[in-house]
């Protein structure tokens, strides 16, 4: 079992940044990870994934270059440095963590994914 907990949420004005993390416990931190993001009303909708030794990552295209997905498996963390941040960017933010052996576009794969963070609220200002 793995348990996830993002933080770093907030509010933002547009344009700015944020950097989310999320910490995993439970046992040992080889899974490939992911952010997901929600809005009332709508699906959750992957963002950003990253493979089990951060050297594949994918992104959304709403998001390619403007976020940055990174882990760090000693600290059994990852994050999401978010840049540029945009009204629509307003979501709930999960991390996620999966038991599939997962890189590129295959992360992508919302399905894959095993253990779920709480969330944390994301909200830029206009």
């Amino acid at each position: 079992q793995v348990q996830l907990m993002e933080s770093g949420g907030g509010l933002v004005q547009a344009a700015g940044s944020l950097r989310l993390s999320c910490a995993a416990s439970g046992r040992t931190f080889s899974n490939p990870m992911a952010w997901f993001r929600q809005t009332p009303g709508k699906e959750r909708e992957f963002v950003a994934g990253i493979n089990w030794s951060g050297a594949s990552t994918y992104y959304a295209a709403s998001v390619k270059g403007r976020f940055t997905i990174s882990r760090d498996n000693t600290a059994n963390t990852v994050y999401l440095q978010m840049d540029d941040l945009k009204p629509e960017d307003t979501a709930v933010y999960y991390c996620a963590a999966s038991e599939a052996l997962l890189s590129g576009s295959t992360l992508a794969r919302t399905a894959e994914y095993d253990f779920w963070g709480q969330g944390t609220q994301v909200t830029v200002s206009s």
